[in-house]
């Protein structure tokens, strides 16, 4: 078991917006990339909008980002002076605040070094005008490197949602994501196993398209449970390409949505 990192919360703490009232803060990461997370949290994003939550993802994804494209969200953020940056907002109310909606050519690689990532990462959360949010989705980079040790010490993270997939290399990655968020002293809130399966679209049948599921085995493994199966669905993609990832139909979010309400006590 890894030992903790000593440090004091309240010396990294990072000043919030004055006009920010943010409850609930959600870190959705892994270990490595290419297990979906961004989808992971616009469905979950979307799922707790739809609930009726104020909600808000933060990309710190930030060499990396991909939640405004899922959103359909184009064009530079503007600011009010005295107040700070407004996030985007999409059609479903979720509000975005991403790389991608600072830089003139989305298209524009983002070459930085990880202390001017965490620097913007404070801004997303200092100078941004977050208002009422229940639920702050943060879509994080994959690793276990400066994006992630900056959010877990200076953040209010209330948990961590990890997400995996049923290939074993992914599973031992997974676990150098919980681990450190052992080390962190931040709550490991859930698995959520996406790429699960696919159904067969003519007979309705599960194929296993990455191998049999290890959502359960990595959930006892942790000790934590499993928020939800997702599967692979053709047409959520075609939807995220679309900028249309709020109409796709995910009832594993919902579900998992609702468990995790339950895990942070939110009736």
């Amino acid at each position: 078991m890894p030992e903790n990192v000593p440090f004091n919360k309240e010396e990294f703490a990072w000043e919030s917006n004055p006009f920010s009232e943010v409850d609930k803060v959600i870190a959705v990461a892994s270990g490595k990339g290419g297990v979906g997370k961004s989808l992971v949290t616009s469905l979950l994003a979307c799922a707790a909008a739809k609930d009726g939550k104020e909600t808000a993802i933060m990309d710190a994804d930030v060499t990396g980002p991909s939640i405004p494209k899922a959103f359909g969200l184009h064009g530079m953020l503007s600011a009010i002076e005295g107040v700070g940056i407004e996030p985007a907002v999409a059609e479903n109310g979720v509000k975005v605040v991403s790389m991608n909606l600072l830089l003139e050519d989305e298209e524009s690689p983002v070459v930085w070094r990880g202390p001017v990532v965490a620097g913007v990462l404070q801004q997303f959360w200092k100078d941004v005008d977050w208002g009422k949010v229940d639920y702050m989705f943060v879509d994080m980079p994959p690793g276990t490197g400066d994006v992630p040790l900056s959010i877990y010490q200076s953040l209010p993270v209330d948990g961590i949602i990890v997400v995996t997939t049923p290939q074993d290399l992914v599973q031992l990655i997974v676990k150098k994501a919980y681990n450190m968020a052992q080390m962190m002293n931040v709550p490991i809130l859930g698995v959520i196993e996406n790429m699960s399966y696919m159904e067969c679209p003519d007979c309705g049948k599960k194929l296993n398209v990455f191998g049999e599921s290890k959502a359960e085995e990595i959930a006892k493994n942790l000790g934590v449970p499993v928020l939800a199966t997702m599967p692979i669905r053709p047409q959520t993609a075609t939807l995220v390409d679309l900028g249309k990832v709020d109409t796709a139909n995910a009832p594993e979010a919902a579900e998992a949505f609702a468990k995790l309400k339950e895990a942070l006590g939110d009736e």
